[in-house]
């Protein structure tokens, strides 16, 4: 993972800008990009100082969560829905969002994911099954017919 350069170093590297070097001589002197120099310029006109910008964290679940309210009502509508039909009314409401996304969204608000069943409950094949108990399967996995089809490969949402 990349490693911010120190304050020292960038004060340095400015100094000798500031001093007369062209960019790439004060890169070459201190073992530094061009590329950085620049970005440190910049960085230095913008906000006074040469200080580094965060690096890594999360970026982007402040825009979800902006979309919580919206996401919570299309699962209360339908509890058997699959992330990827999530994303679809999301886009409707011309909503950005991504599977990977929705999915860290959900963990983060601790709602579980149940499990497709995409196959055929043994006692539809086994007459002596019928009368074994039932499991839940998602319409998600059915087709229009009510015959088993995969219709899509993602886990549907259980609240």
């Amino acid at each position: 993972m990349s490693k911010a350069l120190s304050v020292d170093l960038r004060i340095r590297v400015l100094r000798a800008v500031a001093e007369g070097a062209s960019h790439r001589e004060a890169a070459d002197r201190f073992g530094v990009s061009a590329a950085s120099v620049s970005r440190g310029r910049k960085r230095e006109r913008e906000r006074g100082a040469p200080r580094p910008k965060a690096l890594g964290g999360d970026r982007r679940s402040q825009a979800m969560e902006r979309q919580a309210r919206a996401i919570m009502e299309i699962v209360a509508a339908n509890r058997d829905i699959t992330l990827a039909e999530i994303k679809a009314a999301l886009a409707e409401r011309q909503v950005g969002a991504s599977i990977a996304g929705l999915w860290r969204f959900f963990r983060r608000h601790g709602i579980t994911l149940k499990n497709v069943w995409l196959a055929r409950p043994a006692r539809d094949f086994f007459p002596a099954l019928q009368s074994a108990p039932t499991y839940p399967v998602s319409r998600s996995c059915l087709g229009q017919d009510g015959a088993f089809a995969r219709t899509d490969p993602h886990k549907a949402v259980g609240v």
